[in-house]
């Protein structure tokens, strides 16, 4: 068995000014000037200005013009017109290809610039989720739907608040900047009220407000809050968001409903109550995963959806990131190409180390 890995594309197309001069020569020589080949030196040039800078485009060209001459005074070319027509083509496809590698080139140092403007805008808005908050152990997982983008329209936090252990996630409707910036809006009022309000209520309330007073026109943001405390439960208020899996200690799952749907976050102005409290049972060896519709929605190519439910095996690994990880890797097995939404997860275990000790998962 062999080590040697074939060739990458890139290597392939850096050699290939080189290669295409070569035969071109070979082919005139062989053919004679009757055939016409001496023109398409001028692929060489053009190759280079594809993949290489605008000096290796340069070097290319004059290399191209050289051999232009050469062949073009073997061939006795230059007694006629043929031989400068060819001269003036190289010539020509050169200057062109020293002009393109120089357009990719800003291109790509404005792509770069780009990149980490994005990456620090990832960190103020999508901060690193603590890895321990009291009793639980937190992983999350992001994949945005957006080319190139680090972030885009979902949105997640943990916060250890005087309250409890606060978390939130959400979708907000649309994708791109726009989306990004309405994200901004709820994750600041969230990260400021989830510490000021005593109650889970007060605090949906207050996003509520800030939202409505951001949003302009139909746009909404889903979302589920919920609350983790002392009394190995979990209190949740769904403001039209997919709901949230619980997988048990004997790894059955459940998908707690609320009792009453309440509209997204920056539609409350229409008149609808507010989502109502519902608590459910969550205490040691046991894990909740939050996510966007990102996930359910995905679909395979028969068009069938994720079937979260059914991957809750996934999460037994001991360690919260890889068992996300494995989850994020399956997903996009299923979907077998780039998501077209925005894809959030939120994992949190509860290890119980506020009693002393840790609970295996199921």
């Amino acid at each position: 068995m062999t080590d040697k890995n074939p060739p990458s594309s890139w290597t392939v197309l850096s050699c290939m000014p080189a290669v295409v001069m070569a035969v071109v020569a070979v082919m005139d020589v062989v053919a004679g000037p009757g055939v016409g080949f001496l023109p398409l030196v001028s692929l060489g040039p053009a190759f280079s200005g594809l993949v290489g800078g605008w000096r290796r485009t340069a070097v290319f060209g004059l290399v191209a013009l050289v051999l232009c001459v050469a062949l073009g005074l073997y061939d006795g070319l230059f007694e006629e017109r043929r031989g400068f027509t060819a001269l003036a083509s190289v010539a020509g496809v050169t200057g062109v290809g020293i002009t393109a590698a120089v357009m990719r080139s800003r291109r790509e140092s404005e792509l770069a610039s780009v990149r980490s403007i994005a990456e620090v805008a990832q960190r103020v808005l999508l901060r690193p989720v603590p890895l321990t908050a009291g009793p639980l152990q937190a992983a999350v997982s992001y994949t945005s739907a957006v080319a190139e983008a680090r972030i885009g329209g979902d949105l997640y936090e943990v916060v250890a608040s005087p309250h409890g252990i606060r978390v939130i996630v959400g979708d907000v409707q649309g994708k791109g900047l726009a989306a990004v910036e309405t994200a901004a809006v709820v994750l600041g009022a969230f990260r400021e009220a989830a510490h000021d309000e005593s109650d889970l209520v007060g605090l949906g309330e207050r996003l509520e407000r800030s939202v409505a007073r951001e949003l302009e026109g139909e746009k909404f943001v889903t979302a589920i809050l919920a609350e983790i405390g002392e009394r190995h439960e979990a209190v949740f208020l769904n403001y039209g968001h997919p709901a949230p899996m619980v997988v048990r200690r004997d790894g059955s799952v459940d998908f707690p409903q609320p009792p009453s749907y309440a509209l997204p976050l920056g539609l409350g102005a229409h008149g609808s109550d507010g989502p109502t409290p519902h608590r459910v049972d969550f205490g040691p060896g046991e894990q909740l995963l939050l996510y966007t519709d990102g996930v359910t929605e995905a679909r395979d190519e028969d068009g069938r959806f994720y079937p979260v439910g059914e991957r809750a095996h996934l999460l037994k690994d001991h360690d919260a990131h890889r068992a996300l990880e494995a989850l994020r890797a399956d997903l996009a097995q299923h979907a077998g190409g780039p998501p077209h939404d925005d894809a959030a997860m939120l994992l949190l275990r509860y290890h119980g180390h506020g009693e002393g000790k840790s609970v295996p998962i199921a």
